[in-house]
């Protein structure tokens, strides 16, 4: 069959479905029936997945011309995807066009989630169209006889690899590329990605450097322009000195009537806690809402959540309050509008959850942005302009993972083991481990086979044995099972299931949360009012508890998300526009917060750094607003208070948040030598940094999850996982080992590489330090704490006061200094 037969087929099943193919669908079919590897860049629910499905089933007809009558069993193509939630539907997707098309090709799902029958059942019989989870990848490389598992395989599509990129599940990914390239040599790849800046550097990293893959390799980019609508909602009434913490709860009746105007609406928040707060008290207000909503988030058992992505297809339900477990592809259409709750952090998170309304080609997409206090108005008006212009963030991927590689080649010898030299090529292809030396390599195989050279007193490092044909294998079966049950990189607190006493599945939550309550207390939980009862085998048993009793909302460890380089740089300049009369609908609503700031200090304009001083009873403060993120604002808070203390003997506590970080003393700092100084300078950061913060015990905490995924530590059997704190002893040990004996250690090393690199965003500070020191510092010593300042303070008061108190402080403290 030509290639102008196979076109007409699916051209026709377009027709029936009522569709016409879009012309990077049509490109991507051509340049995947020339046997093209290639990277799609679509936007969110423009048909990116019709685009792979249908030339992977066409491809099939081609090569088997009776296809109708006769039919080859055996695995042909394999699809990833980053989330479980989204296989179902790409499953759909793929088995509507194998049928339709008349093909006998089956489709099945291999996940975390499948059932131990189905697994048996694949072993015997793979499916044709199997799709995939990154760490399910790897169990089937775990597999003896893989290669003839895969061996006849003609594609792999990587979905959402926006998402991968940058993280250690892309590396995970990279590897069982590489391999895969060598054992299905007729393979073709192809990664997806929406919104990302970085994507020809993402073709590279998908494909591998400067490879034969790479060469015969294509970008096409969807020239669909989505039509983006951005509407903050406005308060009637600004607040002049803003403070963080109330959520945005002030304009829940705004939320309340545009879920009544619209058919269907998500609400994103941040985090689970936040998810859970909305959830109840939009239920509290407005009770009418009942049965019409649901919340959707990580921790909620599986069976909730697919019943909620279900019942918003078939538009059974009003409102959701989610977090970004519904980010990503999932399919719908129905959805209507979309509020975003507090500042995104990120251009990309925030164009993701706008396309999840107006989910079909030519849609337009609706967004609220709720600002849960005033200053993040300047984040809405960034992303409009972010909107308006296009402006994407990079992914940054990770080089050199020892853990990873480690455990790569472990999983390799779990199934036929492997020969060094032949991996090594292989290895060294991939973006990850282009810098690797031999001497790297070396080092990592003494480590797997000897537990290197200080733990090679221990046994149970000595996993993989050399076989007498010099491939490395493991062969202990408990070594085996060990590893099996441990692939995959994420790495968080340890997660406990919450049942009902009387059985019941709610959800999980972590570790630490849990410790700090004893039974009989109350918690509100997937929007339930639980009481605990007791904790038993890694299970919290529950039931309802009193709704007149007063309860915590459960919070998660992983809540915090930092602003991104390019957002911090967005927020800057619309900063900046408050000095021009260019002004955006939110800066003129901010106008009365400038007014007051101009009073007690100065708005800066883009040559200008501002330090605000001020006294209050709690000691002597010094406010810095470089506008560049949590993450970076804790390293420079840091780096500035030790290199005071160097100046003079004087103590401090720090407080940083997105916009800027404070400096607390007991005594007055003298800020005029600060400057004389120089402190701001890019010389001997890295040393700074490394006597600043405590380094080492930040290395020690990254060094728990490199123990973990290069499986130095085990965590444990389903229903009898190891406690967090042991895993934190146990990794501790192994860090002070490697401290004291062999500070060569790669794995020791890779951990301060990613403090620095990955936490401390330490590139980014000396970029930030370099824009400062070209900017005309202005220091004002104000009499009262300044709009900018006001966050900064209430952060600190929040940690000591309940949300009641806070409000009713925070009233007090505002009377006072409007005065």
């Amino acid at each position: 069959m030509n290639r102008e037969q196979l076109f007409s087929i699916a051209n026709d099943w377009f027709q029936n479905q009522g569709w016409k193919p879009f012309p990077f669908q049509t490109q991507t079919w051509t340049a995947f029936l020339q046997g093209k590897n290639g990277l799609l860049n679509a936007p969110t629910g423009s048909g990116k997945t019709y685009a792979l499905w249908l030339p992977i089933v066409l491809n099939y007809i081609k090569n088997n011309p009776d296809y109708k009558t006769k039919h080859t069993p055996g695995l042909k193509a394999i699809w990833i995807t980053p989330l479980r939630s989204l296989s179902v539907e790409i499953k759909q997707a793929a088995e509507r066009v194998v049928n339709d098309l008349g093909t006998k090709m089956t489709v099945g799902i291999r996940s975390g989630d499948t059932s131990a029958s189905e697994r048996a059942k694949q072993k015997g019989k793979m499916p044709d169209l199997l799709v995939t989870t990154p760490e399910s990848l790897q169990l089937l490389l775990a597999t003896k006889g893989y290669d003839k598992i895969f061996g006849n395989c003609t594609a792999i599509v990587i979905d959402e690899w926006h998402e991968l990129l940058g993280t250690k599940r892309g590396v995970q990914t990279e590897l069982a590329l590489s391999r895969l390239k060598s054992i299905a040599p007729n393979m073709r790849i192809w990664g997806i990605s929406a919104t990302i800046g970085n994507l020809q550097q993402a073709q590279e990293v998908l494909l591998g450097v400067d490879s034969e893959a790479y060469r015969n390799s294509v970008l096409i980019k969807a020239q669909i322009h989505k039509k983006i609508k951005v509407i903050s909602i406005i308060p009637d009434k600004m607040e002049t000195y803003p403070w963080r913490g109330h959520m945005g709860l002030h304009l829940i009746d705004e939320v309340a009537k545009i879920v009544k105007a619209s058919k269907t609406t998500l609400i994103f928040t941040n985090v689970r806690s936040a998810c859970e707060i909305w959830f109840q008290r939009l239920l509290e207000k407005y009770p009418e809402f009942a049965g019409e909503m649901a919340m959707h988030h990580g921790s909620i058992d599986r069976e909730t959540r697919l019943w909620v992505e279900n019942a918003i297809r078939n538009e059974e339900l009003k409102v959701v309050v989610c977090t970004s477990s519904l980010d990503l592809g999932v399919d719908f259409a129905p959805v209507e509008t979309i509020i975003q709750v507090g500042g995104p952090k990120g251009v990309a998170r925030f164009l993701q959850r706008a396309g999840r309304s107006g989910h079909q080609p030519g849609k337009e997409s609706v967004i609220y942005f709720l600002a849960t206090h005033a200053i993040e108005l300047i984040e809405a008006s960034a992303l409009k302009k972010a909107v308006e212009n296009s402006v994407i963030e990079d992914r940054v991927p990770y080089l050199n993972s020892w853990d990873v590689l480690v455990q790569y080649l472990n999983t390799l010898a779990v199934s036929d083991g492997f020969i060094p030299d032949e991996i090594f090529q292989e290895v060294k292809g991939t973006f990850c481990y282009q810098a690797m030396t031999e001497e790297n390599w070396n080092w990592v195989l003494n480590f797997i086979t000897n537990g290197s050279q200080s733990l090679q007193a221990y046994d149970e490092y000595k996993k993989v044995e050399i076989e007498e044909d010099g491939r490395f294998k493991i062969n202990s079966r408990l070594i085996a099972m060990h590893h099996r049950m441990q692939i995959g990189t994420i790495v968080g607190d340890a997660v406990l299931n919450v049942k009902f006493m009387s059985g019941g599945y709610i959800g999980t939550i972590e570790e630490w949360f849990v410790s700090k309550l004893k039974p009989g207390d109350t918690f509100i939980f997937a929007g339930k009012q639980l009481e605990l009862f007791r904790i038993r085998n890694m299970q919290v048993l529950v039931r309802k508890a009193d709704p007149k009793k007063k309860s915590k909302v459960v919070s998660w460890m992983g809540g915090r998300m930092a602003l991104s380089a390019q957002m911090s740089e967005l927020l800057r300049q619309e900063l900046y526009r408050a000095n021009t009369d260019d002004l955006s609908p939110e800066l003129k609503a901010l106008q009365p917060l400038f007014a007051r700031q101009r009073k007690e200090s100065i708005v800066p304009r883009d040559d200008q750094f501002l330090i605000e001083t001020f006294k209050t009873r709690e000691g002597y403060h010094a406010i810095f607003d470089p506008f560049e993120g949590r993450f970076v604002h804790e390293a420079l808070a840091s780096l500035l208070a030790y290199r005071i203390s160097l100046l003079l003997p004087i103590s401090f506590s720090l407080a940083y948040n997105d916009y800027g970080f404070e400096l607390l003393s007991d005594q007055e700092i003298d800020m005029q030598n600060v400057l004389d100084n120089n402190l701001f300078s890019t010389e001997y950061v890295h040393h700074d940094l490394q006597k600043s913060l405590n380094a080492t015990e930040m290395a020690r905490r990254k060094f728990r999850d490199i123990a973990v995924i290069a499986g130095l530590v085990f965590t444990g059997f389903p229903g009898k996982m190891v406690k967090t704190k042991h895993l934190q002893s146990g990794s501790q040990l192994l860090f002070e080992v490697f401290r004291d004996y062999e500070p060569d250690n790669l794995l020791f090393q890779q951990a301060y590489r990613e403090t620095f690199e990955h936490q401390l965003e330490e590139g980014r500070l000396i970029m930030a330090l370099e824009r400062i020191n070209n900017q005309e510092i202005i220091w004002k010593q104000c009499l009262k704490p300044t709009p900018f300042s006001f966050p900064l303070i209430t952060d600190r008061l929040r940690e000591k006061l309940s949300s009641e108190t806070l409000a009713e402080r925070i009233k007090k403290m505002t009377a006072s200094y409007m005065k």
